[in-house]
């Protein structure tokens, strides 16, 4: 698991309120094919405001997820084969959570993320 400390020049600026598959015909990415083929496809960019805990456990099979905290204050939990690690999500900083681990947050104050992960096959289960 990394944690990206001082992320400040991350930033997108086609997301919306709610989860959308991320289309590079829509204008959100303009490289050539090619250079594209390499990130490979299937790419989820979302935005989020959080008032309450995540309902579920969510783990991405495809790809790690980047989760910037863009306000607010929550504490990530990451299940692991002998635990859960909890990291405190406070101020604005990011967190790479590791393709195939299960994840959910605790919200202690009000917050905004942003999500970007390969979306094809996420699983969730209950808390």
């Amino acid at each position: 698991m990394h944690v990206v400390r001082s992320a400040k020049n991350v930033r997108c600026t086609r997301c919306r309120w709610d989860s959308h598959a991320v289309s590079r015909r829509r204008g959100f990415f303009r490289l050539p094919d090619a250079e594209l083929a390499v990130a490979g496809e299937g790419w989820l960019v979302s935005e989020y405001v959080f008032d309450a805990d995540w309902p579920s456990w969510e783990m991405h099979p495809h790809g790690d997820e980047f989760i910037y905290l863009l306000s607010g204050e929550a504490q990530l939990h990451i299940a692991h084969p002998d635990g859960v690690s909890v990291i405190a999500l406070t101020a604005v900083g990011a967190v790479i959570v590791p393709r195939g681990m299960w994840h959910t947050a605790k919200i202690i104050t009000p917050c905004r993320m942003l999500h970007l992960t390969r979306g094809a096959g996420t699983q969730t289960r209950p808390v």
